[in-house]
């Protein structure tokens, strides 16, 4: 296991553990709920960047360390900058700007990313689970977009939720601001699994063992591909994404998976 930490940081604020194929990353700040300050948003970015390019790791697993997934923003390191000569101006800025960047990047990662959610998600937490392309959750996690509450709607958060769940259901959450527990989660398509407590990191961990058994090089043309399918029109997407299955015929992976199903054997993939 190795960590990422900042100068005059006491704990490392990201945990990294490789188990096989699979890179799981642990956001270290369980006395702040894991909430995302500026050095957490960037350790994160950074690992994702480097795990995402590492042709060992088929999947990530994101999770927190207890008790909570991720309160969101630290609103305590956000507030400290109100003194600021621009009232905080350039900070709020510059942390809103990285925390965007941040769900891009998983967003654009190669590799899978499994939300492993065990405890709170709230606000900029929540976003993070939205932005996972997986997510599996405890039976006691809670999900809420509570801005609102504090004069603060939360409007980047809204970019990820509204594009994992129903528009009603996105407005519900981000104008009442409410916890909604993990089994109405599920029902919201905001998680694929519900799970015991214990069982959430075992969980992710099996899905992202099951995706490890596939071929990289498909995985990564076809979450690429999910993407930006979903935000174009109809013809446009259609015509994208068959491109996108001509090219991918043309792939050795391709060719031995399909011929490896005609002949009744385990594929070799190649990653080519």
């Amino acid at each position: 296991m190795t960590a990422t930490q900042i100068p005059d940081t006491p704990e490392p604020l990201l945990l990294t553990e490789r188990r096989g194929k699979i890179s799981i990353l642990t956001m270290n700040r369980p006395r702040a709920r894991n909430s995302l300050s500026l050095g957490l948003i960037a350790a994160l970015h950074d690992a994702i960047a480097a795990e995402g390019s590492d042709r060992e790791v088929a999947a990530i697993v994101l999770a927190g360390a207890p008790p909570a997934f991720s309160a969101g923003h630290d609103l305590k390191e956000l507030t400290a900058h109100r003194g600021d000569a621009d009232r905080g101006r350039a900070f709020f800025d510059q942390t809103m700007r990285a925390c965007a960047a941040l769900m891009q990047a998983i967003v654009a990662c190669p590799k899978p990313v499994i939300a492993a959610v065990g405890g709170i998600a709230t606000a900029a937490g929540c976003q993070l689970v939205a932005s996972c392309d997986l997510a599996v959750a405890g039976d006691h996690a809670q999900f809420a977009t509570p801005g609102v509450n504090i004069g603060l709607f939360c409007s980047t958060p809204m970019v990820a939720l509204t594009r994992n769940v129903s528009r009603k259901a996105a407005m519900e959450m981000l104008l009442l601001g409410d916890m909604i527990d993990a089994a109405r989660a599920k029902d919201l398509g905001l998680v694929n699994w519900l799970v015991p407590d214990a069982e959430v990191l075992p969980t992710a961990l099996a899905v992202a063992q099951k995706i490890a058994a596939k071929s990289p090089l498909t995985l990564s043309i076809g979450k690429k591909a999910f993407y930006a399918q979903a935000e174009m029109p109809l013809a446009a997407a259609y015509d994208y994404t068959a491109q996108v299955m001509v090219e991918n015929m043309l792939t050795r992976d391709a060719e031995e998976g399909i011929g490896a199903f005609i002949e009744k054997r385990a594929p070799e993939w190649t990653g080519s």
